[in-house]
């Protein structure tokens, strides 16, 4: 048998059991709390590094947004530049465009009448803080240009790195009316020609069917007067804003007015005279609860926003509705001075032979060949009077580079157009684009070759004396 140990051995020994386990509690406690500390310290600096990168990240965005929004506004005030300069060698070249036509021996000539235009543009572009500045005229090539490009080349800094960007703006001169109002309509859906009715615009074939409905209620006893014809969007934009309430405003955009169909008309007395005859005129009441709007039907929007390929914006001229017989004038007139000698003759006979302003034949002539009878065109037009193979041989033209038959059938299609038109400048149009382009819209196509080419032709017959109904010009912005 073992001998037992002493009681106070064995407590001894518990003791100094339980003092280890302490001990080693006690060490394993401080280490723990250590190591919490230095884990807290780690997330911190993790805290601190992520928040300098998501800084970083905050600075890079602004930098890059900074960036771009220096951008939009060099490309903003760029183009501003552009279109200001545009605007001013158009001006300065309608201020100098009669003296392309002086016939007084005066005349001024086509570079430094470009010249005139150039420097124009070049100044006003570079007072409105443009730099780089390049002007170019896309007709400069015919007897009187009447557009004008021009260009701004701006640079920022995009980072480290530097780009580029250019703004380009073309301005036009356009035929007016002779009242002096807008002889086109533009901003809305209908891009063409405008007749006026109580000085409200509206298109020609709108106008000439709302001259048999007034004649019809005059001869009943009511006088029918027209408040609104063809609006903009802009400014369906300005009625919009006053009252924004659709079911008597229509938003910018959604008017029917915009299309040049549509007609208020009035006063409250004609009401019902307009609900019981606009119909056999092709006007119908557009909408219950306005007794005052009615809409042309017969040709609906038959004058469209033309297509890109087609060209810009169209210009108009004249005011039609006026129609003074022929093409304007009593009898052919007399031959003008840059006529050269061996073609005043079959111009004279030829305008006195069909009624047709020789004047008006001399200058069509000078616009299409300079009066050279062998020109071809890259289109394939032949001749003093650039007839087209097709057209010549409708006109029984068996040689278009016979000058002399060429003039007589000049002036013989000129007759017809002038018949089917009414109008010196969609005449004139209709020769060069073709009739049926005019007679789909009833206004001068939009064609930058056809616009530059009526716009001349009446400089030509203006600076040769003849008061055209159209041959005052106006200056626009066209893109």
């Amino acid at each position: 048998m073992k001998p037992s140990r002493p009681r106070g051995c064995h407590d001894r020994a518990e003791s100094l059991r339980r003092w280890r386990a302490r001990r080693r509690a006690g060490a394993a406690g401080p280490t723990t709390r250590a190591s919490i500390a230095r884990g807290a310290r780690d997330q911190d600096g993790q805290a601190v590094v992520l928040l300098v990168g998501a800084m970083a990240a905050v600075l890079a965005l602004a930098f890059a947004l900074g960036a771009v929004a220096r951008g939009i506004g060099t490309r903003s005030a760029a183009q501003r530049a552009a279109d200001i300069g545009a605007l001013a060698g158009a001006r300065a070249m309608h201020d100098a465009y009669p003296r392309l036509f002086d016939g007084a021996g005066h005349a001024l000539a086509k570079a430094r009448y470009l010249s005139l235009g150039r420097e124009a543009a070049m100044r006003a572009a570079r007072l409105s803080g443009a730099g780089r500045v390049e002007v170019a005229f896309p007709d400069a090539e015919t007897i009187a240009p009447v557009r004008i490009r021009v260009t701004v080349r701006e640079r920022f800094e995009l980072g480290s790195h530097g780009t580029g960007l250019h703004a380009t703006a073309e301005a036009e001169l356009v035929p007016t009316g002779a009242d002096g109002m807008p002889a086109f309509a533009t901003g809305g859906g209908y891009d063409g020609q405008l007749a006026y009715r109580q000085g409200t615009p509206m298109r020609p074939d709108v106008a000439r069917a709302f001259d048999r409905l007034a004649a019809a209620a005059r001869g009943d006893g009511v006088d029918v007067l027209v408040s609104s014809g063809f609006r903009s969007d802009a400014e369906q934009a300005v009625l919009w804003a006053r009252n924004p309430d659709p079911r008597w405003v229509a938003p910018p955009g959604r008017s029917l007015h915009r299309y040049g169909t549509e007609l208020d008309l009035g006063p409250p007395a004609a009401y019902a005279w307009l609900r019981a005859n606009a119909r056999r005129f092709h006007f119908v009441q557009r909408y219950s609860w306005e007794p005052w709007h009615f809409g042309f039907v017969l040709n609906a929007r038959s004058a469209p926003r033309a297509p890109a390929a087609e060209g810009s914006a169209t210009a108009g001229a004249g005011v039609p509705g006026r129609p003074t017989g022929g093409d304007g004038r009593a009898s052919g007139g007399a031959v003008p001075g840059f006529v050269p000698a061996r073609y005043a003759r079959p111009i004279a006979r030829a305008a006195q032979r069909h009624n047709v302003s020789a004047t008006l034949l001399a200058a069509q002539i000078h616009a299409e060949s300079g009066f050279n009878p062998f020109a071809r065109s890259t289109a394939g037009a032949q001749g003093i009077a650039q007839f087209m193979p097709a057209t010549a041989r409708a006109y029984g033209l068996a040689d278009p580079y016979d000058a002399g038959s060429a003039i007589d059938a000049q002036a013989r299609m000129m007759r017809d157009l002038l018949r089917q038109f009414a109008s010196v400048p969609l005449a004139l149009a209709a020769y060069n684009a073709g009739p049926a382009r005019v007679a789909a819209c009833f206004c001068i196509p939009p064609i930058s070759e056809t616009r530059g080419y009526v716009a001349r032709i009446l400089g030509l017959m203006g600076g040769a004396g003849d008061a055209s109904p159209a041959s005052s010009l106006a200056v626009r912005l066209v893109g």
